[in-house]
């Protein structure tokens, strides 16, 4: 049974965002990749779909949701189940990070607009 540290997962940081790989293919996980996020405050985050269901759970902080035509609230405690092929981003409009964990079927990828649908590299 792998054991994780937070000491040895790595970190990938785009711009306001945070990401720390938790299971992953390459960290042992065969069906379920999960991972937390920050989100610093006032980032707005890119709008991009996905090929898999996707769970956020909400640690810290609030976070704006849009998805499809509505945009959400998620606060500490909540769930978010973002559906496949649906436009979706994440914004902090607060004074505080937002943090979440984010649990991902291994196989799934993420489509941003205009591009090839990759796997991000926490998810990998």
């Amino acid at each position: 049974m792998p054991l994780i540290t937070a000491a040895s997962a790595p970190q990938f940081t785009i711009p306001g965002v945070t990401f720390t790989g938790l299971a992953s293919p390459t960290r042992g996980a065969s069906d379920t990749a999960v991972w937390t996020l920050s989100l610093a405050p006032g980032s707005v985050g890119a709008t991009h779909q996905l090929t898999r269901e996707e769970i956020f759970v909400c640690l810290s902080g609030t976070a704006s949701i849009r998805l499809g035509d509505a945009v959400l609230t998620l606060s500490p405690g909540d769930t978010l189940i973002v559906p496949p092929h649906t436009d979706f981003g994440l914004d902090n409009p607060g004074d505080t990070p937002f943090t979440a964990v984010a649990v991902f079927p291994v196989g799934g990828q993420a489509i941003l607009p205009g591009q090839t649908p990759f796997t991000p590299p926490w998810a990998a």
